[in-house]
């Protein structure tokens, strides 16, 4: 990365399955990315709770004496239903609350195998880029192949000219930890000169924080 100007990532939000999947590489691999965040000194902010890959990825950056920060909705410590967060939680009532702490409370984002809700988060964090409401880095980690047809379907949509070729460059990919890790490093964020004009109005009853019911 010499004579590329490094971004200062102090906390990364990771968004991934309640559930291990069906091959062990993505267990293994959400264990070493917990690993890579704890030894180069980056928190973690995630959903919550330990199941999964959630789970495995929170279990190890806090094993590395790195902050662990759970937002959750507030449902899903009913009964106990997620399991115990590792290390600081946060209650929200909504799921639109939770993606938003976890946006204003994140410094770049990373997508490990997950299910709908996995890709809704990487969706909206992708959307909200593209609007200029952040310029954070968000990627994913392609555990064996995962993110394949994902990708494939995002270069489909730019061939079809439904996704601008510079908001493609907003979602990064890699396929080790460290190789993402640098990319979001790197990342240089390119504005839409027309969506960058929006304004989004920060909301008085909320001190300054943005108003993210986007009405889309």
């Amino acid at each position: 990365m010499e004579g590329v100007s490094v971004r200062k990532i102090k906390k990364i939000c990771v968004f991934c399955g309640a559930n291990s999947g069906k091959d062990v590489a993505f267990v293994n691999a959400a264990f070493h990315l917990g690993e890579v965040l704890g030894k180069r000194k980056i928190d973690l902010v995630y959903g919550g709770g330990k199941l999964g890959l959630m789970g495995c990825v929170s279990t190890a950056v806090a094993q590395h004496e790195r902050q662990v920060l759970g937002i959750i909705p507030s449902a899903f410590t009913i009964n106990n239903l997620v399991g115990e967060t590792c290390g600081k939680e946060i209650k929200v009532a909504t799921m639109q609350e939770r993606l938003v702490m976890m946006m204003e409370l994140s410094d770049a984002f990373i997508a490990l195998p997950g299910g709908f809700g996995t890709l809704e988060e990487l969706f909206q964090m992708i959307s909200w880029a593209q609007l200029s409401i952040h310029n954070k880095p968000i990627g994913v980690l392609n555990i064996n192949g995962f993110f394949n047809g994902l990708l494939s379907f995002v270069d489909h949509a730019v061939k079809q000219e439904f996704i601008k070729t510079r908001a493609r460059k907003i979602l990064i990919s890699a396929t080790t930890a460290d190789e993402l890790v640098d990319k979001l490093q790197a990342f240089r964020f390119e504005s839409d000169p027309a969506l960058s004009k929006l304004k989004w109005s920060p909301s008085s009853s909320q001190k300054e924080k943005l108003d993210l019911t986007l009405r889309l």
